[in-house]
């Protein structure tokens, strides 16, 4: 999941982006409104964890000027304003969920969870094919009811393609999953990290359509 955080305190920035990155999200951060903008219109990203007092521009603003263009990317308002009326304004200027600062990271993790699995139209957490399955929730692991351990990032590209099995995704895509702005990336490491999940969960389910991508499921004509 790739997950765009709009805050201006540094400390709560730095410590939210590094928690997210931590749990295998690939996080990036911005400290304005109009940074916001900007990035909101130039990348694609899962979810949006927004504040409200922004410099530049209000966090409404960037939210009702989101709205505006139709880009239905979810959004978690993530504020210290609780009264009721910022919570109802908030809402109905298109945010999909809103949390009061202070927060527990676990249910933020949670919400954004939700969030993007309604989203995506989907009514369980659990996600699989065949006899593989991926929790996001609890971040477990199976094939054929034995628990598999992965790790962050392994565990990342294996949701991304068992969230749209027989879907391919291009590298590219998965890329933008797993790695935020300032990470380092190797360009081969997708393949490495695709090698790693055949290697611990079988490569029957997991294929390559050279020139594309990959995907989970049944093998195609084609794939390998």
């Amino acid at each position: 999941m790739r997950v765009l955080l709009v805050e201006d305190d540094t400390m709560i920035g730095e410590s939210l982006r590094d928690a997210l990155r931590g749990q295998g999200l690939a996080a990036d951060w911005v400290r304005d409104g109009r940074a916001a903008d900007a990035a909101l219109a130039s990348e694609r990203f899962d979810a949006v964890l927004l504040d409200l007092g922004l410099p530049g521009r209000d966090g409404l603003e960037v939210l009702r000027a989101l709205r505006a263009r139709g880009d239905t990317t979810p959004v978690i308002v993530v504020t210290a304003r609780d009264a009721l009326p910022d919570r109802v304004r908030g809402l109905d200027t298109g945010a999909d969920d809103y949390l009061v600062k202070p927060f527990e990271l676990d249910e933020l993790l949670a919400r954004l969870r939700a969030l993007v699995r309604r989203h995506g139209g989907r009514a369980h957490s659990v996600l699989g094919v065949a006899d593989l399955q991926l929790d996001p929730a609890t971040r477990e692991v199976t094939r054929g009811g034995r628990p598999v351990l992965l790790s962050a990032r392994e565990f990342a590209v294996l949701q991304a393609l068992l969230e749209r099995p027989g879907a391919i995704v291009s590298r590219a895509r998965l890329e933008d999953r797993l790695y935020g702005w300032g990470e380092e990336l190797e360009s081969n490491a997708i393949s490495v990290y695709m090698h790693q999940l055949r290697k611990k969960l079988g490569d029957d389910l997991l294929h390559t359509v050279r020139g594309l991508g990959y995907y989970a499921g049944p093998a195609k004509d084609g794939a390998r």
